[in-house]
């Protein structure tokens, strides 16, 4: 392993520990960085396989300590759809623009996506169309909380990666 190879997995490690603490901290529902690490891991990290790992790494670990449930399949599959959506910023992840819309992004895919899943298997809504609104309905205050921790998050990611990009050698952009 090269030293470019060896500081970008000793970064993957940061963050998968970062996302590990700050889901066992207390704090708003959603308002956490996995959002934010899943579109960062897809838009920086060189290996494919790492960008994927990382925040499914981190949300195992810490779904190890907060309790395992029925929707953890399409949360980890929602947040591996938001690495993929990482993946489309890789060349314009220097871009405020570009990351917001990313952010915003990915807040809403996890949005429609998990309320969707939780209406298909909850008992709280009827399988209508009125049950699947007030479905989606119920979860604004939780999209508001994702979106706000996937907008600061990525903002934070993005910025200091983007800083020592420009600071740090081991960290300068690679030659696609």
């Amino acid at each position: 392993m090269n030293q470019r190879t060896n500081a970008r997995l000793i970064l993957g490690i940061a963050l998968v520990v970062f996302c590990t603490v700050m889901r066992q901290l207390p704090h708003p529902w959603n308002l956490t960085p996995v959002g934010a690490v899943s579109l960062f891991s897809g838009a920086c990290f060189d290996r494919r396989r790492w960008a994927f790992i990382v925040p499914l790494t981190a949300m195992f670990i810490s779904d190890s300590v907060i309790g395992y449930h029925s929707l953890m399949p399409v949360i980890y599959a929602t947040f591996a759809l938001i690495v993929v959506l990482g993946m489309l910023l890789r060349e314009r992840r220097r871009s405020p623009g570009y990351v917001a819309g990313g952010a915003v992004a990915s807040a809403t895919i996890f949005y429609i996506v998990t309320n969707f899943a939780m209406w298909t298997i909850s008992t709280l809504y009827p399988k209508t169309l009125a049950g699947l609104i007030a479905c989606y309905v119920a979860a604004i205050p939780f999209y508001g909380t994702m979106l706000i921790g996937d907008l600061l998050y990525s903002a934070l990611l993005f910025g200091a990666f983007v800083w020592a990009e420009r600071r740090v050698p081991i960290f300068a952009a690679s030659s696609r």
